[in-house]
């Protein structure tokens, strides 16, 4: 069954880059979520390895994982870290600060949302937004492209979206384009057979459908 791979209709084949303007919206001062306990300057190399970007390369990433993560920043920024500056504020004047709860657990957490507002202040200001909407490359499998595929030992079909490290979700049905399967399907077409390496060991699949958008 999985051998007669059904065909799209497709055009010309090259990717769409849209940068999206940082600034909108929302505007960090950097030194404004300086780490006071001299925390580090969060790095790739503190990463978890499925999100660390490879050397040289760009942060790709779709126009609804960038607006997810400006989402967050403004979150982050207009809402909790505003909202706790207060509690720690109101927990200082309550005594020794060494043994307040309040304080110790606020002064924490403020070093962590100060954290994630840093990391995601690179990425946004690092990312190379791509608009799947407006791909031409529609018969191959690029960067935000949704493939389905058949894995040709076991007959199972899956569909997964190829998106930006930081957008990953496999239990969502997306992968990291820096992902062995995401690079083994690049530029793959309806009816190509790709082998790749995958924990399991080597696994065979063929390509059913390319869609963007």
């Amino acid at each position: 069954m999985c051998r007669q791979a059904w065909r799209l209709a497709s055009a010309g084949a090259i990717s769409y880059h849209a940068r999206f303007d940082t600034n909108r919206n929302v505007q960090v001062n950097k030194a404004f979520v300086k780490d006071s306990d001299g925390g580090g300057d969060d790095g790739d190399e503190e990463l978890a390895p499925a999100l660390r970007l490879p050397p040289g390369s760009k942060n790709y990433m779709t126009r609804r994982g960038y607006e997810a993560l400006r989402a967050e920043l403004e979150q982050l920024v207009r809402v909790e870290r505003p909202k706790l500056v207060e509690t720690v504020a109101w927990a200082a004047g309550n005594g020794d600060r060494s043994e307040n709860g309040d304080y110790i657990y606020g002064k924490k957490r403020l070093r962590e949302i100060d954290r994630r507002i840093r990391f995601l202040i690179k990425r946004i200001e690092s990312a190379d937004v791509v608009d799947p909407e407006r791909q031409q490359g529609l018969e191959q499998v690029f960067f935000g492209a949704t493939v389905s595929f058949c894995d040709l030992d076991t007959d199972a079909e899956q569909t997964l979206q190829i998106v930006g490290v930081d957008e990953a979700d496999a239990s969502q049905g997306r992968i990291s384009w820096i992902a062995p399967l995401a690079r083994a399907v690049l530029k793959a077409r309806v009816g190509d057979v790709v082998r790749f390496h995958s924990p399991a060991g080597v696994r065979e699949i063929e390509i059913t459908a390319v869609a963007y958008g």
